[in-house]
């Protein structure tokens, strides 16, 4: 293994809640309700994807894109207030900077990856920073992981992907990567049956990742 690659919300910050809160907020401006599997099935996906599912069973009178351009200032909002970096981030990026190389590959805009890794002080962590922007089409479809890879100058089988979604986790394994699942509170009730190991934290995925590095190691003489 030689490169290892982040999902961000759910997975990094403990933003999911955020989303939610924000989706709720947006909701209730419009009269609607939005009920917690409906904001599950909205996890993982590219911003625009998602706002096409939130918007088609509200039934509300916008576009996707009107949507998440309503959404964005409210989590903006919310990250500035209340930015939490998930149990174990700083020790998993600690334990292999400077050993695999590393990318950030996500669902959020270019605006909201860059308020993230500037708060926490860890943008020089990582050799890439994969912003959905970037792409056509979201996860579960593997165009943002084969990116990532691509531009770690990695072959996909080289890389380990961590993730906190069914989608996502979908979407490194159709990649060919090899697929760390990290649930949260928000996504343990999904199926990680394309994940390679499921753990409970950011400590337990470090532990596993330096498996590979320990095995893949020259003998001592």
């Amino acid at each position: 293994m030689k490169g290892l690659i982040f999902d961000m919300d759910g997975l990094m910050i403990d933003s999911e809640r955020l989303y939610f809160q924000a989706e709720r907020e947006l909701a209730f401006r419009f009269g609607k309700v939005a009920s917690d599997a409906l904001l599950g099935r909205m996890m993982g996906r590219k911003g625009v994807e998602s706002m096409e599912i939130f918007v088609r069973e509200l039934g509300l009178p916008l576009t996707s894109e009107e949507a998440l351009a309503l959404r964005t200032p409210i989590m903006r909002r919310l990250l500035a207030e209340d930015l939490r970096p998930m149990p174990g981030l700083g020790h998993i990026l600690d334990a292999f900077f400077g050993r695999l190389k590393m990318a950030v590959a996500t669902g959020a805009s270019r605006k909201l990856l860059d308020i993230v890794v500037d708060r926490l002080g860890i943008r020089e962590k990582f050799d890439l920073l994969l912003p959905s922007d970037s792409i056509k089409k979201g996860k579960p479809d593997p165009e943002i992981f084969l990116a990532a890879c691509n531009g770690l100058g990695l072959p996909p089988a080289a890389c380990v992907v961590l993730e906190d979604s069914e989608n996502g986790a979908l979407a490194g394994k159709r990649a060919g990567c090899h697929v760390v699942a990290v649930p949260s509170e928000y996504s343990r009730h999904q199926d990680f049956g394309a994940a390679d190991i499921v753990v409970p934290d950011l400590f337990r995925a470090e532990e596993h990742i330096q498996k590979f590095l320990v095995s893949s190691a020259p003998p001592a003489f």
